[in-house]
């Protein structure tokens, strides 16, 4: 439970009113409306810009053709944890300082664009992945921040079966721990975790830390990889 400047418990009712969402989720006749104002650039400077390279005019397109999921699963082949990255990354400095309208300073809102797709396909509660035929292998992932999250999420694509070592009680990492309660209400970091080991494969252990719990040498000796 998060608590007040003095150290203090603060109430559910305190805390909704506190660390509401920095950005409510756009409706649909709103996400359509913003995102036909995007030039659909052949070479877009946005997609330059991304540090992650989603194809950004694809899943715009994607959403002005009512077809949220697949602008979801666009976002997510290049960017698994889209959704939290819809919610913190620094778009007024990226995509968006990118965009050719920033010229009339009111760039197209790629972040809630963004956000709209990922939060669609996630209350879908669907899966947009599918695992490719058994391999075998077993690899390990030690801990479950945003890197070894999506390792594990692209190596269960592949086939392999995945264990993640994770030191903390709950996984997530710096999006679990090290993001503000008003970008990610609603234990979002947590819910964007299960979406992700929802492709089956992965088997997550918290508690678990590289030198007290495991060693690099176990983990060389129990898996592949």
């Amino acid at each position: 439970m998060p608590s007040d400047i003095r150290g203090d418990r603060l109430s559910p009712a305190e805390v909704e009113s506190n660390f509401a969402d920095l950005h409510p989720l756009l409706s649909k006749h709103e996400a359509v409306v913003e995102a036909d104002r995007c030039y659909f650039c052949h070479d877009a400077p946005c997609v330059t810009a991304c540090p992650t390279g989603i194809d950004i005019p694809l899943f715009i397109r994607q959403i002005l053709t009512d077809n949220a999921s697949g602008s979801a699963k666009t976002i997510l082949s290049e960017n698994i944890l889209g959704g939290m990255c819809a919610r913190v990354c620094p778009t007024e400095t990226l995509c968006e300082q990118a965009c050719v309208r920033e010229i009339e300073q009111k760039p197209v809102r790629i972040g809630e664009l963004q956000r709209y797709a990922t939060d669609h396909l996630m209350e879908k509660g669907t899966q947009p992945f599918e695992r490719a035929a058994p391999t075998g292998k077993t690899i390990a992932v030690v801990g479950a921040g945003p890197a070894g999250l999506s390792c594990a999420h692209r190596l269960a694509m592949l086939g392999h079966d995945v264990t993640i070592f994770e030191a903390k009680e709950k996984g997530g990492g710096l999006n679990e721990y090290g993001i503000a309660a008003y970008k990610a209400v609603d234990e979002f970091a947590q819910k964007e975790l299960d979406f992700v080991l929802s492709i089956g494969g992965v088997e997550l252990k918290n508690g678990m830390a590289l030198g007290r719990d495991v060693t690099l040498d176990s983990l060389v000796a129990d898996f592949d990889a």
